[in-house]
């Protein structure tokens, strides 16, 4: 990142929202805001083609301190991985297709308290051995 890039991006984004991106994504991005999903993630776009690296002009900016890949909805995937040309609060087959069944996003929960957990309903085969005791009378 050069230090033109850094002050052309400080004096368009703002210090606060630069220190801020400077802390998640460490890098310094100006772009305009495309949308945010459910879970208050915003979206953003730079289509100046000239300041960002080929590929890495669409970008999220996370709601949560501890994020991870599974916060990102499948349609917004989608658009930041350039699957769909527009973003889903303007692709018109995303506003269309939205079947009864489908149920809302849920994150990845694997490792925290919200993780599946089946349980089993066969007795076990191996019990552990209890002694026999008789009271002493």
């Amino acid at each position: 990142m050069s230090l033109f890039r850094t002050l052309r991006s400080i004096r368009r984004v703002g210090v606060r929202e630069w220190w801020h991106q400077m802390q998640y994504i460490g890098d310094a991005k100006s772009g305009t805001f495309v949308g945010a999903d459910q879970f208050g993630n915003r979206y953003f776009e730079n289509v100046n083609q000239y300041e960002e690296v080929p590929g890495r002009h669409r970008w999220v900016d996370f709601a949560q301190h501890n994020y991870h890949a599974s916060q990102v909805p499948p349609e917004w995937h989608s658009w930041l991985q350039h699957i769909r040309l527009n973003p889903p609060p303007q692709d018109p087959v995303m506003l269309n297709s939205s079947p009864p069944w489908k149920e809302p996003w849920v994150e990845n929960l694997t490792g925290t308290r919200g993780a599946y957990k089946p349980y089993n309903t066969v007795p076990p085969k191996i019990t552990a051995w209890e002694p026999k005791t008789t009271s002493r009378t």
